[in-house]
């Protein structure tokens, strides 16, 4: 099954999502509500709902109660692009313009912990502690791959531990907390949760490994953006990591072509073409087609429903996008 034809059996349900993304996000001040109206109205696939939806199935189904579980946990992802952008300086997300380039920093960051208050606030709805540990603990370790991974910029000598680590707090680990508490809210069993997180937890390694191979391999009208993002910014991911581990020529003109503070118009085309020939992309889809196995296996321990089967589904979809 295709991911729309996934996505058209909860079409109703993430039309009650998305109507209660925009009545949260709504402000007084107009700047505030243009912004978040702006970042909401720009799309995406909201795959932390959608899996939030797909474990409550596990459990006792009810939209009125889980939509104050998606829309936090989707906010919270929000308002995480919008610092993103801030820190990297990003003209574009997905083709349009960030909200940092249309007005400036401060409107952005504040933007951002706007839609994080609110993320906080529509939680409250449930009185059951161990969600409100769940989701601070996220935005937690999230904010920690983000300072991590600003402490390692234009640092070529960091190992793979450093960059798992690092993906796991950025992406892994919210993509693992909308299964585990899509659960939870639903009271499914602590077994189910357990599993769910682990499937969400190698889900989204992969989706992050994929994210970073991408940067180096998909074109400019895929990414939005112009390849080679990370690496102007100094941002060290899986391929690179790779090519220059094994490869010292590579690493030396990495070091000698992108200094820190390096003009972001440089060309970095010869960079790109030398790591696609070191075997990193490869390598790369490896690792990410481990973890994804690794899903497929936690799913193994599921009930067998047609839930499972959209799960394994999307789990494919998220490991295979195009190269």
């Amino acid at each position: 099954m295709k991911l729309a034809e996934i996505y058209m059996q909860f079409q109703s349900d993430i039309n009650i999502i998305e109507k209660e993304l925009e009545e949260t996000v709504q402000a007084k001040n107009d700047v505030l509500q243009e912004a978040a109206t702006q970042l909401l109205r720009a799309g995406g696939k909201r795959i932390r709902p959608v899996f939030v939806l797909l474990a409550a199935r596990f459990g006792q189904y009810d939209i009125n109660k889980l939509k104050h579980i998606a829309v936090p946990l989707e906010l919270i992802h929000m308002g995480s692009l919008v610092h993103d952008d801030v820190i990297d300086d990003a003209e574009l997300r997905r083709g349009k313009k960030t909200i940092k380039s249309q007005w400036d920093n401060r409107v952005a960051m504040y933007t951002g912990d706007f839609i994080f208050g609110k993320a906080l606030e529509t939680s409250t709805f449930f009185a059951n502690p161990q969600i409100h540990q769940i989701l601070s603990n996220a935005m937690v370790e999230m904010c920690l791959g983000e300072i991590e991974q600003i402490k390692d910029q234009y640092n070529w000598g960091q190992n793979f531990r450093v960059y798992l680590r690092r993906i796991k707090r950025k992406t892994a680990l919210l993509i693992a907390v909308s299964c585990e508490l899509g659960a939870l809210a639903a009271n499914a069993d602590r077994d189910i949760q357990r599993n769910l997180y682990q499937f969400g937890y190698n889900v989204g390694m992969s989706f992050q490994i994929t994210d970073d191979v991408l940067d180096f391999v998909g074109t400019e009208e895929q990414l939005g953006k112009p390849a080679g993002g990370d690496l102007r910014q100094g941002n060290v991911t899986l391929p690179a990591l790779y090519a220059m581990h094994y490869n010292t020529d590579i690493k030396q003109l990495i070091k000698e072509m992108l200094a820190t503070n390096y003009p972001e118009d440089i060309d970095v085309s010869p960079i790109l073409e030398a790591i696609k020939n070191s075997g990193g992309i490869e390598y790369s889809i490896s690792i990410s087609d481990q973890y994804l196995e690794k899903a497929y296996e936690a799913l193994e321990r599921l009930p067998d429903t047609k839930e499972k089967t959209y799960l394994r589904e999307i789990a494919a979809y998220i490991g295979k996008r195009k190269f």
